[in-house]
């Protein structure tokens, strides 16, 4: 079985909004990318037609539109992204993704908590 290719980024730009929308005609997907990213709408038809042969995307014909929707999972991809990253930039080191990423942004007080709730859940299966 072949692997899907990992997405570009605007390519996971435009999966974000199917994967929140469930589906969406090309306009849909450019009115919603419009104000946070240079495109027009052939470029995010090009796109799609990318991501389909890409097996990112499949689309079912509505009237004279196309609606798209995806064909990979959300956590999956996400899972798949960031331990190609983290192979590649940190060899592995889960430390060192995790410094590297509160260098960047000082975490929230929320995430403080939810990353201690993580760090007590590890704690615990592990003594199980």
């Amino acid at each position: 079985m072949t692997q899907t290719p990992e997405p570009t980024e605007r390519e996971l730009a435009i999966l974000e909004i199917l994967w929140d929308r469930g589906e969406a005609t090309v306009r849909e997907v450019y009115e919603t990318l419009r104000d946070e990213l240079p495109i027009v709408q052939n470029t995010v038809q090009a796109f799609l037609r990318t991501m389909t042969e890409k097996k990112l995307v499949t689309f079912r014909p509505e009237g004279r539109s196309f609606v798209y929707r995806p064909l990979v999972e959300e956590q999956q991809t996400r899972s798949r992204l960031l331990s190609g990253l983290m192979q590649r930039v940190f060899d592995g080191s889960l430390d060192q993704l995790v410094a590297s990423a509160v260098n960047l942004r000082a975490p929230t007080d929320s995430e403080v908590e939810k990353l201690r709730a993580l760090l007590d859940e590890i704690d615990e299966r592990s003594k199980s």
